[in-house]
């Protein structure tokens, strides 16, 4: 548990599935020290009605939800009547990311658009997010506070019970390809949503009767109608969560190195990727890489490329 320094502490640990991640506090649960306290709440009649506990909590109880692997925290620490008495400087972002980095959560999920809109100031969609905060997912929920009483209650469930099934992660095998062509570029994949864009290598999960490369010569196949190219060495691995649809996806990821000789390689697709989110392709040389301001995938994208250009 980390001390926090608001009226109401953090219920933090460790490790946990999930934090939920409040506005701030109001003036009744500043005067209780506990989340969500004000009785109009349905914060804690939703958590047991979408099975995050098997009982109805009371807000003094918050604490026990550490024993069930979830915790609370606020975007903003300073106590105001309502949220909309909050200034920009009341959100710290760089507080969520540093307790993301050191108690390591597997989700953080905000508890009303405008906690999300707050820390990140953009606008969210509900539901899960594909930017995520030092390791952490993010999922958006329906505001628990009675001033969002024009959402009915069965619409907040559905999201609360989503994203239950949301945090409970699904294991995913996947291979890529560091393709280098003849001029040393690296292929990439343009993989754009809602929330952003970033390049990515060309791969994909396994089918289940597949090995690596067998598996890696399929999808560059589908996905850049590269034949005949036979993968290299494993220069790269690692497992990170992956938001995936309605699902979280910890995914087991091996990039392999695959050299085309060519210097005007064409690349043509053989299915339609529009589904998976893939806009498009480039050939990257390393400058360009090194120099991008860019989201790419994996973030050692550069250094990688650069200790493979010449072995």
């Amino acid at each position: 548990m980390a001390a926090s320094a608001s009226d109401v502490p953090d219920v933090l640990a460790c490790d946990l599935a999930c934090v939920f991640c409040g506005i701030n506090p109001g003036r009744v649960s500043a005067a209780a020290h506990a989340h969500f306290a004000n009785p109009r709440n349905d914060f804690w009649r939703l958590l047991h009605d979408a099975g995050f506990t098997p009982r109805q909590l009371a807000p003094a109880e918050q604490f026990e939800l550490l024993s069930l692997g979830y915790g609370v925290t606020n975007a903003a620490y300073r106590t105001t009547p309502g949220s909309g008495d909050l200034r920009r400087g009341d959100f710290d972002r760089m507080r969520l990311e540093e307790m993301a980095s050191r108690l390591r959560p597997r989700v953080l999920a905000f508890v009303g658009k405008e906690a999300y809109r707050g820390v990140f100031v953009e606008r969210a969609e509900l539901g899960p997010q594909a930017r995520m905060l030092a390791g952490a997912s993010l999922y958006v929920l329906p505001s628990t506070s009675p001033a969002n009483a024009a959402v009915p209650y069965e619409e907040r469930l559905r999201w609360f019970s989503s994203l239950r099934r949301w945090i409970e992660v699904e294991q995913r095998e996947a291979v890529r390809a560091l393709v280098l062509d003849g001029l040393g570029r690296v292929l990439l994949l343009r993989w754009q949503n809602d929330a952003g864009l970033w390049w990515i290598t060309p791969g994909g999960g396994l089918e289940p009767d597949e090995d690596g490369p067998q598996g890696l010569r399929r999808e560059l196949a589908e996905e850049t109608g590269l034949v005949d190219v036979e993968p290299g060495p494993l220069v790269y691995e690692r497992t990170h969560r992956v938001p995936w649809g309605e699902r979280l996806v910890e995914q087991h990821e091996r990039i392999f190195l695959v050299r085309i000789r060519g210097r005007d390689v064409e690349v043509a697709p053989t299915v339609d990727l529009a589904a998976e989110n893939v806009t498009g392709h480039r050939w990257w040389t390393l400058a360009e890489l090194e120099g991008t301001s860019e989201r790419v995938s994996p973030p050692n994208l550069a250094e990688l490329a650069a200790e493979n250009l010449h072995s």
